[in-house]
C-alpha cells in the first residue's frame, strides 16, 4: 500500500483540495456534496466524457480527466496530484481499477485503504464480523456439503452479478462459473436492509464510540420481503427449464425505514464492527453499509460489509429520514465532503486520508 509518508509529502503541496471519482455508482451525490460543502470538482471519465451529467448541473464536475480504461488511472497519478486532487472511492472505482493497484494509487484518498485487504477476501471479511460479535448465515465450505439452500457469491464487488441460489451440489455445479473465487452461505429467509452507515473519527457529539462517533444515514432494499424471498427459493427449478435463469443484478434501491425497536440493535452492530476494525486493520473510516436480513424473529442477519459508499445512498441525496433529524438534507455525498473539509481546517486530514 502506499505509505502514509508519500501520502504527506503529496498533501504538503496542497494550498486547496479538489474532490475527484470515477464517473459512475454514486458519483453523482458525491459531486453535489462537494459543491455544497464548497470543493472543486472533479470527474475521472472513462473512454469519453459523459453526457449524462450536463442534466444535472449541481452535480455536474467542474473539469473531467478522460481515461482509455481503469487500468489508465494509475498512469495519471502525478497530474491528480498537480491538481490537488483528494479521491473518493466507490464500488466501481475500487473493483474495476482493482483493489492491489487501489491500494497503491499514490493519490491522497479518503479512507483507509487496509481495509481492502479484509473486505475483498470473504474469508477475512466473516473473521473481522464474527470476531466483531456479528451474527452471520452459516458458512459451507465446500460445494459437496450442501445439505441445505446456500447463496453462492463471487469475491469483489459486482452488483449481484454471478450470484445464485443452490439446493444441492448438482444446483451449484449447474450454476457455477470456473475459476471464479466463491464464498457459500446459508440462504436466510427473511427481508434485506441495506444500512448506511459513517464513521467519523473527528466527530464528538452523537453516537459517541471509543473514539469517533457513529452515524446512521439511510437504509435501503434491493430485494422484496419474505414472500419475494421464497419465491426466489421455489422457482428456479421451473424457470431454468424454460430457459431462463435467475440473477440477482441489482438495477435500482428502494428506501426503507425499520421499525424502531430495530434501531438500538443496528447501531450496536455498527459500533462494534468499527471497534474491531481499529483492532485490526487501524479502523475503516467514513461511510459503509452493513448488509443484513432481518428474520420473522426480528433478528439480523449480516451477510456482507461494503467498506465504501454503497448505491443505495443515492435514494437521499437530498437527505433520508435518519440524517434529516441530524441534520436535514444531508446525503452521504456530502457527509464526505464535509468531514474532508472539518480534517483540513483542524490540520487533521491524516487521520482521515490515505
Amino acid at each position: 500500500m502506499v505509505s502514509p509518508k508519500t501520502i504527506a509529502s503529496i498533501l504538503e503541496d496542497y494550498e486547496d483540495l479538489t474532490i475527484a471519482t470515477v464517473c459512475s455508482h454514486s458519483s453523482l451525490q458525491i459531486f453535489h456534496g462537494a459543491r455544497q460543502e464548497g470543493f472543486k470538482t472533479l470527474g475521472i471519465a472513462i473512454g469519453k466524457r459523459p453526457r449524462f451529467y450536463d442534466a444535472f448541473p449541481l452535480a455536474k464536475p467542474d473539469e473531467f480527466l478522460v481515461v482509455d480504461s481503469y487500468a489508465e488511472i494509475t498512469d495519471h497519478a502525478d497530474d491528480l496530484a498537480a491538481r490537488q486532487a483528494v479521491t473518493v472511492p466507490h464500488g466501481s472505482f475500487v473493483e474495476y481499477m482493482g483493489s492491489e493497484n487501489f491500494r497503491r494509487f499514490p493519490v491522497p484518498t479518503f479512507g483507509n485503504r487496509e481495509v481492502l485487504n479484509w473486505e475483498s477476501d470473504r474469508e477475512k471479511q466473516r473473521k473481522w464480523l464474527e470476531s466483531a460479535g456479528i451474527d452471520m448465515p452459516h458458512k459451507i465450505a465446500r460445494p459437496e456439503d450442501i445439505d441445505r439452500p446456500v447463496f453462492v457469491k463471487y469475491y469483489g464487488a459486482k452488483g449481484g452479478r454471478g450470484s445464485f441460489i443452490a439446493k444441492n451440489h448438482d444446483d451449484f455445479v449447474e450454476a457455477i462459473r470456473p475459476g471464479m473465487k466463491y464464498a457459500i452461505q446459508e440462504y436466510i429467509v427473511g427481508t434485506r436492509y441495506y444500512v448506511h452507515y459513517f464513521y467519523s473519527p473527528l466527530a464528538e457529539g452523537g453516537y459517541r464510540l471509543s473514539r469517533g462517533s457513529l452515524e446512521m444515514l439511510g437504509i435501503d432494499r434491493r430485494d422484496e420481503a419474505n414472500i419475494d424471498e421464497m419465491y426466489k427459493l421455489g422457482a428456479q427449478e421451473a424457470l431454468r427449464k424454460i430457459g431462463l435463469y435467475p440473477t440477482f443484478v441489482v438495477t435500482g434501491n428502494m428506501p426503507v425505514v425499520l421499525r424502531e425497536s430495530l434501531l438500538p440493535t443496528a447501531f450496536e452492530m455498527g459500533e462494534r464492527v468499527v471497534e474491531r476494525s481499529k483492532e485490526l486493520f487501524g479502523g475503516m473510516i467514513g461511510p459503509f453499509c452493513l448488509e443484513t436480513i432481518v428474520t420473522d424473529q426480528l433478528k439480523f442477519k449480516v451477510f456482507e460489509i461494503s467498506t465504501r459508499i454503497v448505491a443505495g445512498t443515492n435514494l437521499f441525496i437530498s437527505g433520508s429520514p435518519y440524517a434529516d433529524m441530524v441534520e436535514p438534507g444531508m446525503s452521504t455525498g456530502r457527509r464526505i465532503a464535509r468531514e474532508i473539509r472539518a480534517g483540513w481546517k483542524q490540520g487533521r486530514l491524516a487521520e482521515i486520508l490515505s
